[in-house]
């Protein structure tokens, strides 16, 4: 079982993501995290699917994929060089000195943002691969977190390696 990274170029219309997300649930695959946004071309957007499977399955989901007449490209990120990112916001107790030092130390060291300040609390902003994420909220421990938002994977192709018509 292999993590894939799927980005798909597609037609920016009512129900397209319905008919992806319809797709994987029927045949019982997992999307571990979704992104879309539209493109530089307003009448297309950009979706993002990180998912998890044998080699077989993963070519399975993408001729799958590819038949959906709202599908325009695809390219699966992880078969070659890729960057990466997730955004996360971290809202965290903070209603001591010693707790809102400690943290800021903690966000420096992750290269995090704090982007809130109140009486109670600090929101964190970080970007970087899951893992880095993972490691951040390990460091922090449960003592600390209120709430996470996770924005899911985001990648794109290195060098001349493209999603583009």
């Amino acid at each position: 079982m292999s993590r894939h990274i799927i980005s798909i170029l597609m037609e920016n219309e009512s129900g397209a993501l319905s008919r992806v997300a319809g797709l994987f649930s029927a045949r019982g695959y997992n999307i571990e995290s979704l992104t879309v946004a539209p493109t530089e071309d307003s009448s297309l957007s950009r979706m993002t699917i990180v998912t998890t499977g044998s080699e077989e399955i993963i070519e399975q989901i993408k001729k799958q994929l590819n038949k959906l007449i709202d599908v325009v490209k695809l390219i699966d990120l992880t078969e070659a060089g890729h960057i990466e990112r997730e955004l996360a916001l971290v809202k965290l107790r903070a209603n001591n000195a010693i707790d809102r030092d400690e943290l800021k130390r903690l966000a420096d060291i992750f290269r995090g943002h704090i982007v809130d300040v109140t009486p109670e609390s600090y929101v964190v902003e970080l970007t970087g691969t899951g893992d880095k994420i993972d490691g951040f909220l390990e460091a922090l421990g449960d003592r600390s977190v209120i709430e996470v938002v996770r924005s899911g994977s985001s990648g794109i192709g290195r060098g001349d390696r493209s999603l583009d018509l």
